[in-house]
């Protein structure tokens, strides 16, 4: 028995040292984790989609069909300081008994699902569980009492049923009883604004009193954004709940913005845009959600999980028409499996680590 007692001491000092280091080596105190540019590393995926049967089919690339290994071998390397590896039995520890959930559209789900998959490989032998109801998934990683919950929640505002027609409500947020039970929040909307036709989820647009057929999506997405940061500012204590904003995911439909003249898609796109510079620019829905959280009363409680710039260099890493093996068109909004969103979730894990 004091045998027992030892190894498990001596164990648990292991842990213990082995996550120093892993902080030690990340060394990200005031450094900028978002300026930096890819480099090839042939120690990356981390994962294959073979390890985590539970991926979305349209997420994996490389069983629809995809030949080219060079995505997937891509990591990211910040200017000024090294990005601590992803060391998912680190990352469950710190989260024991703790639940987290990411809030928003399919982006979300792609970081979702990378972030499960993730864990799971990192700790093949423990029990899970991955369960759906309606529009909440939660992944169970009992051992470490830990969930991973996506609610799919693509306006985050509300969307209401009534007599005239279904009805989105820029300053209303019911849903937000349901986020505070969480002790991390992962939001993400972006897309969703852009839908029109029979993709539109809604008939009518609410502010106040007034009503609206439509207005300037751009207008609309803030304006819901700052009902949303109220919500935060109003709701959150910062010493209990962690928020984060995943940032704005790009897609990669004109062939322009990274000097491919004449390419009107991601097709056929095997490596990044070289260099820390995008051609397209800023992305205008990036600097509103930028502009929107430098106005909140307290602009610390989110953390802006900047994605967007060193998403827009991986033209890349889409699923392309390897989304369902090109029987649903092409897809350059989404991303492979494994792919970019596990580097989203390695900046998610290197915040925590500097935020403890």
């Amino acid at each position: 028995m004091a045998e027992f007692a030892i190894s498990v001491v001596f164990a648990s000092l292991l842990f213990s040292l082995s996550s120093l280091t892993i902080e030690s080596e990340g060394n990200i105190n005031n450094c900028d984790l978002f300026d930096g540019i890819w480099v090839y590393d042939e120690s990356y995926p981390l994962y294959e989609s073979s390890d985590c049967d539970f991926i979305e089919k349209q997420f994996d690339c490389s069983n629809n069909g995809r030949l080219d290994n060079f995505y997937p071998k891509y990591s990211w390397q910040p200017s000024a300081c090294k990005l601590p590896r992803f060391h998912g039995e680190d990352f469950l520890e710190r989260m024991r008994g703790k639940s987290i959930m990411f809030v928003g559209d399919s982006l979300s789900l792609n970081q979702w699902q990378s972030l499960t998959c993730m864990l799971h490989k990192s700790v093949p032998q423990s029990q899970y569980t991955n369960d759906r109801i309606g529009l909440l998934s939660t992944f169970t990683f009992p051992e470490y009492d830990v969930k991973v919950v996506m609610s799919r929640n693509v306006f985050l505002v509300d969307v209401v049923d009534e007599n005239g027609g279904r009805v989105l409500k820029l300053d209303s947020i019911e849903a937000g009883q349901f986020w505070k039970q969480f002790d991390v929040l992962i939001f993400d909307s972006w897309h969703w604004w852009l839908h029109a036709g029979r993709r539109q989820p809604w008939d009518y647009i609410q502010e106040g009193n007034q009503t609206v057929k439509d207005m300037d999506r751009l207008v609309a997405y803030e304006k819901a954004l700052k009902t949303w940061a109220n919500w935060v500012d109003t709701n959150v204590d910062s010493s209990q709940t962690k928020v984060f904003f995943q940032g704005v995911s790009p897609d990669h439909m004109n062939g322009k913005d990274w000097g491919a003249e004449g390419s009107n898609t991601c097709v056929g796109e095997e490596k990044p845009v070289k260099g820390d510079t995008y051609g397209g620019g800023s992305h205008p829905a990036e600097l509103v959600v930028e502009k929107v959280l430098g106005e909140m009363s307290n602009p610390n409680l989110v953390y802006l999980l900047k994605i967007t710039t060193l998403s827009q260099l991986r033209k890349d890493s889409h699923p392309s028409i390897y989304g369902y093996g090109g029987r649903r068109g092409i897809d350059c909004t989404h991303w492979c499996l494994p792919g970019v969103p596990d580097t989203w979730n390695q900046l998610l894990y290197a915040t925590l680590i500097n935020q403890d």
